[in-house]
Parts: structure tokens; C-alpha cells; sequence
């Protein structure tokens, strides 16, 4: 076991001044601090949970992004407002948490203060969200609120007039609105901002115990000594790696840029192209997203939604995410064997033994979290004693270290270094919460402006609209019906993060796709959750692509569409979820079998002939052939399903014995 690595600074890039800095870590660990305590000591009530959550982001969000930008200095007018903007941030948490009880007492009936704090409270939620997550989804939002306002009845009725006669409504005035909005419980503090909260921060703090604790390179050290060797084994060892990081991190971005600082560059080295490089990793890391047990925010929102407990989405989720880290994995593959790519030399990569001898401690918390999940604890406090059994794991280590291993070393452990040691550990502690809550103030405020938009939807009901809009398009047909959800998942990745742009189509499409076209509802939203992964890939905005093309130093249109390449599983698999509900919802063990062995077939097909390679080169018959037979096989008829599955194993078996008889492709030339 080696020394515990010293401690990174958690310091902000952005050029700050020094007040500015410690204000942001006092109030980033003030909120870490609450959640803990409520989560594991003293829990509180829905709308005193929420609304001092949120008082506490937004008052972070305003202190973290200056509001002419992070490279611009506020200046006396930038603090102006920004301190306006704070003192918003702090009134509206605390006015909702402090006259609760009156204001449930006159529900319905608002009093002047309410509806003037609640229009501070909209306002403020959206430079919050157009500071921390983007104009796009501040520009949503306020689109959503002149929707509410317009119609004949409303505050703004000319605006009715320019809509189409499907997207009318009788419209709102401000009272009603802001009653939705501030004061209901379907608005800013709705489900959304419920879930944000409790269960995504903290897994979200629980993230940041393990990155700051050196979990992430165990983890990274454990794939590379696992799949180094291997051909094209950098790349392989960034899928796993991308996996493991990808579904703590909450984030794809951030995923890319964690692991692919250290996979592209090998990538490149070994031969990849840096486009390649760079859209493998983007791939693998949107991957971490929908890989159990976390799968980023998704899981908690799919279960508060569904009420399926979160262990069964767990569950059921495991094996669609094997099928999509395996497809990339095997895109990682082919193209190694496709360029004759040979595995890393064993000199230069990890000891397993010696990397599992060093960091074994980094695996007890995940089986804490998986344990108690199992004993159907609160997901909630199921974090917070995940968070405290990733604190002791980093007290063993340092006890390990000062009382075992150094004394074999023949260094004496001393007062001043156990001093040093017990200093380093709050040094850790402290920068973990603050990096949590850091990296909780994006999706905390997509979920408050995504609780604007849930609260219109159903203030004007437009999500019925929308769902007749959808059958109208559709013709009643499931399959053009998965391609609109498709497309608008794509135009509305754009622009919002994952979690909103799933709480979005889920409340607009969902009900659609549950009630008219029979999806059960588990599988409705595991659809619409992993279709809205698809804009972390898919250009021409592909933010993970575009992180991964910098690090690659690789052109971002290039890179993004790789990625979109590699990434083809988020395209088929939730379509096999809907044509063979088994999948999720299990069977009989031969059906069940069956379909996993035909849902893997047609994957590996499709990579392959999307690559033009498996055991040998293909030929352009047999990559036309296996487009049809693959749609044979996802469609719900026997003998179409039969007839595919023929036509691909007789290509594939034609393929492999082509491989045998060329031999391996040779090693490209050295350069």
C-alpha cells in the first residue's frame, strides 16, 4: 500500500477574488452539511427540504457565475445586481420555510406578499438556470410562462391569438400562475426539484467522497490492468472506466474529461485516430449515464414517477446497460482488429494484484450502498451512509498506512505525522462536500426550471395536447411514434441537460406513449431516458464529443460524429425494450434467453456492419443484408424474428470463417 496521494486543490478556475472564494466554499459546505443531516439525522418536511435546498444552490449558483460571465469582473453594477439576485435567493427560501403553516392555512387565497415573493422566486429560479445550466433552458422556461399567460383569460391574451387552435387554452393570469408556480406543489418545488434535493445530491456528494478520496484512479488503474494487454486495450479499458466513473459522476462532460485525460492521449498512442480517441470516449462515458446502481439522476426521477421501487430499476437495468457498454466495447474492438492494433506492453500498465492490494477499501462503500439498497432502505438515507462508509474507508487507509505498513518500512508513524494525518483528512472532508454541492447546482437548477415547465403543463394541459399531436403525426404507428420521441429528445438535448430534457418529454410524450400505444409504463420512460442521453453525442451540438475533440485535439464535428457511431445502442436498445417488453419485465427463462441471445446478435451485426469488419472485412452485400434481418428480429413476429436471426448468424458464420482462412490483419508499420 502506497501513501495516501496529497490532496488536489478544489480551487475555482474562474478568477475570483479571495472573499468570493471562501464565501462560495462556506456556503457550498453549509449545504452539504443540511443534506447530510437531513438525509441521516433529522429529516424534514417536503417544502422546508426543498425550499432551503434551493435557497442554498441558487445563493451558490450567484456567487459561482458572475452574471456578465466567469472571465468578465462583476464591477460596482455586477455586484448591484448580483446581490440583489442573492437577497432574492435568500428571501424566497426563507419565506416559504418560515410562514408555512400560514400559507397552507390560506391556500388558494393568496395575500400581496405571497404573489410578490413568488414572482421574485420565478425570476430568480431563471438567472439561476441561465447562469449554472444555460440560456437554453432559461428560454424554455420562459416560454412555458407566456404559454400559461396567454388565451382569452390570461395576462397576455394577444399572444393566444398567434397560437395554433391544438395548442390553445383559456389561459392563467399572474395570481394563478404564480399560485402554480411558488405556492403548489406540481411547480418549482414540485417532483423535479423533490428528487434534485434528496436522492441526487446525495449521490451527487457521495460522487465527490470518492473522486476527492482517489477512488476514481483505483478504478481507472483496475480497468487498465484488466483489458491492457489486450488489442486496442486503452480504448477498452476507457469504456470500463467510463462506466464505473460515469454512473457516480452524474455527468457525461465531466466523465469525458476525468477519464479521457488520461485514455485519449494512450488512445492516440496506440493508434486510434484522434477523432476516434476522442468519440470512444464520449461513447463510453454517456454509457456511465444509464449503468446501475446510480445511473446519474435517472433512476430516482424514473422510480418517483413510475413508483417501481428504485432497487427494481436497478435491476432491470443492468442487463440493457451490459448490451450498450458491450456494443461499444466491441465498436473498440473491431476497430482495433481492423487496424491491426496490438495490446499495451505489460511493463507500462498496472499490477492488478498490487492495484487491488492499494485501494480494496474503495470497493466496501459501493457494497454498503448495494446492501442496503437490498433492505429496501430510503435511497436518501441509503447516500448518506454510503457518504459516511467512504469517510471510514479513508480513515482506515490512513490507519493502515501510519500503524501497519509504514512500521514494516521502518519509518516510525510520530505525533506530528498522525497530526499531519488527521489535518490531510479534514482537508478531504471539507473539499468533498464543498465539490458536491458544486456539482449539484446545475441539475438542481434544470429540475427548478423544469418544475416551471411541469407546473404549466399541467396548469394548461398540455400534455394532452401533446400527446394527441403525437398519435396525429404518427398515424397510430409505434415505430414513427419512437422516432418523434427521438427527434424531439435530440432538439430538446440541445439545449438542456439529461435530467431536464427527460423530465420534459416524459410529462410531455409519456402519457402517449403508456395509454394510446400500450408501452408499459417502466419501459415508457427507460425509452425516454435513454433516447435523452442521445444529445451528449449526436452533432451538431454534442457536448461530450466537443469535450472529448478538445482533449483529442481532433476536429468537434469529426469526433461528435464517431461518438454518434459508437453510441448506436442508444438508438436500438430502447426500441428492443418496446418489441420485446421481456427484456425489462422478465418471462419465462427460454423467452428470456431467447431474447437476450437475439437483442446481443443484433448488436453485434449492427457494429459490425456499420464498421464493415468483425473476423475479416465484409463485403457491401452482407452490410446491407444485415439491416433488414436486424429489423426482422426487433419486430414482434416469430417468423420474421426466426428469419433474421438465420440471415445473421449465416453472414456472421460466413464472416468468421473469411477470418480464419485470411488470418489476422498485420500490425500497422511503425511510425
Amino acid at each position: 500500500m502506497s501513501e495516501p496521494a496529497p490532496l488536489p486543490s478544489m480551487a475555482d478556475n474562474l478568477p475570483q477574488p479571495k472573499l468570493v472564494v471562501m464565501a462560495i466554499s462556506v456556503v457550498a459546505v453549509a449545504l452539504s452539511l443540511f443534506q447530510m443531516y437531513a438525509a441521516g439525522i433529522e429529516p424534514l418536511g417536503l417544502f422546508y427540504q426543498r425550499s432551503i435546498h434551493l435557497a442554498f444552490v441558487m445563493f451558490l449558483a450567484f456567487l459561482m457565475f458572475p452574471i456578465f460571465g466567469g472571465n468578465e469582473k462583476r464591477g460596482v453594477l455586477g455586484w448591484i445586481i448580483d446581490i440583489a439576485f442573492l437577497a432574492g435567493a435568500f428571501t424566497t427560501g426563507f419565506y416559504l420555510s418560515f410562514y408555512l403553516d400560514a400559507i397552507f392555512n390560506r391556500a388558494g387565497f393568496w395575500s400581496e406578499t405571497d404573489l410578490i415573493i413568488g414572482i421574485i422566486a420565478t425570476v430568480t429560479v431563471l438567472e439561476a438556470s441561465r447562469r449554472a445550466v444555460g440560456l437554453g433552458m432559461t428560454i424554455i422556461g420562459i416560454v412555458a410562462i407566456v404559454y400559461a399567460l396567454s388565451g382569452p383569460r390570461g395576462a397576455l391574451p394577444w399572444v393566444g391569438e398567434w397560437l395554433p387552435g391544438i395548442l390553445s387554452h383559456r389561459g392563467a393570469d399572474v395570481d394563478r400562475l404564480v399560485g402554480q408556480l411558488y405556492l403548489g406543489q406540481e411547480g418549482i418545488y414540485g417532483l423535479p426539484m423533490g428528487v434534485a434535493a434528496t436522492y441526487i445530491f446525495m449521490f451527487v456528494l457521495f460522487g465527490a467522497f470518492l473522486e476527492v478520496t482517489g477512488a476514481g484512479k483505483f478504478f481507472i488503474d483496475m480497468a487498465y490492468a484488466a483489458t491492457g494487454k489486450k488489442p486496442g486495450g486503452p480504448a477498452k479499458a476507457a469504456v470500463l472506466a467510463s462506466a464505473g466513473m460515469g454512473s457516480i459522476s452524474g455527468s457525461a462532460i465531466a466523465n469525458v474529461v476525468t477519464t479521457g485525460a488520461f485514455t485519449i492521449p494512450l488512445m492516440k498512442r496506440l493508434g486510434y485516430r484522434p477523432a476516434q480517441a476522442g468519440g470512444i470516449e464520449a461513447a463510453a462515458s454517456t454509457g456511465g449515464q444509464i449503468t446501475p446502481p446510480l445511473m446519474g439522476a435517472g433512476a430516482f426521477l424514473i422510480s418517483e414517477y413510475t413508483q417501481v421501487p428504485y432497487l427494481e430499476i436497478v435491476m432491470v437495468s443492468i442487463f440493457p446497460a451490459i448490451l450498450y457498454l458491450g456494443t461499444v466495447y466491441l465498436f473498440v474492438h473491431i476497430v482495433a482488429l481492423k487496424n491491426g492494433m496490438r495490446g499495451m506492453p505489460v511493463s507500462e500498465l498496472p499490477d492488478w494484484k498490487q492495484v487491488l492490494k492499494e485501494g480494496w477499501q474503495f470497493i466496501l462503500p459501493l457494497g454498503v450502498l448495494i446492501y442496503l439498497l437490498i433492505l429496501n432502505i430510503s435511497p436518501m438515507r441509503v447516500g448518506f451512509w454510503a457518504i459516511i462508509s467512504v469517510m471510514a474507508v479513508a480513515a482506515l487507509r490512513y490507519v493502515l498506512w501510519f500503524f501497519i505498513v509504514a512500521p514494516q518500512k521502518g519509518e516510525k508513524p510520530s505525533y506530528d505525522a498522525l497530526k499531519s494525518a488527521l489535518a490531510n483528512g479534514v482537508k478531504i472532508t471539507i473539499a468533498a462536500l464543498e465539490l458536491g454541492a458544486k456539482n449539484a447546482v446545475a441539475v438542481s437548477m434544470a429540475c427548478a426550471v423544469a418544475g416551471i415547465i411541469v407546473g404549466v403543463v399541467g396548469l394548461t394541459g398540455l400534455g394532452l395536447k401533446f400527446s394527441s399531436m403525437m398519435i396525429a403525426f404518427s398515424g397510430g404507428h409505434i415505430v414513427l411514434a419512437l422516432v418523434l420521441v427521438l427527434i424531439a429528445s435530440l432538439i430538446l438535448g440541445m439545449g438542456l441537460p439529461v435530467t431536464a430534457s427527460y423530465i420534459v418529454l416524459i410529462v410531455l410524450v409519456g402519457p402517449a406513449l403508456s395509454n394510446e400505444f400500450g408501452i408499459p409504463l417502466l419501459i415508457a420512460h427507460l425509452v425516454v431516458f435513454w433516447y435523452s442521453q442521445d444529445s451528449n453525442v449526436t452533432p451538431p451540438i454534442a457536448l461530450a464529443g466537443f469535450a472529448g475533440a478538445a482533449i483529442a485535439n481532433a476536429s468537434p464535428m469529426e469526433t461528435s460524429f464517431q461518438a454518434w457511431k459508437f453510441a448506436k445502442g442508444l438508438y436500438l436498445i430502447p426500441a428492443f425494450m418496446v418489441f420485446n417488453p421481456e427484456i425489462i419485465e422478465g418471462g419465462s427463462i427460454q423467452i428470456v434467453l431467447w431474447t437476450g441471445f437475439t437483442a446481443i446478435l443484433c448488436l453485434v451485426a449492427f457494429a459490425a456492419a456499420l464498421e464493415g469488419y468483425l473476423f475479416a472485412h465484409m463485403d457491401i452485400i452482407s452490410r446491407v443484408l444485415i439491416v433488414p434481418a436486424t429489423v426482422g428480429v426487433f419486430w414482434p413476429d416469430l417468423t420474421a424474428e426466426i428469419a433474421g436471426t438465420v440471415v445473421l448468424l449465416a453472414i456472421l458464420g460466413l464472416n468468421w470463417w473469411k477470418g480464419k482462412k485470411d488470418g489476422p490483419t498485420p500490425a500497422p508499420a511503425a511510425s
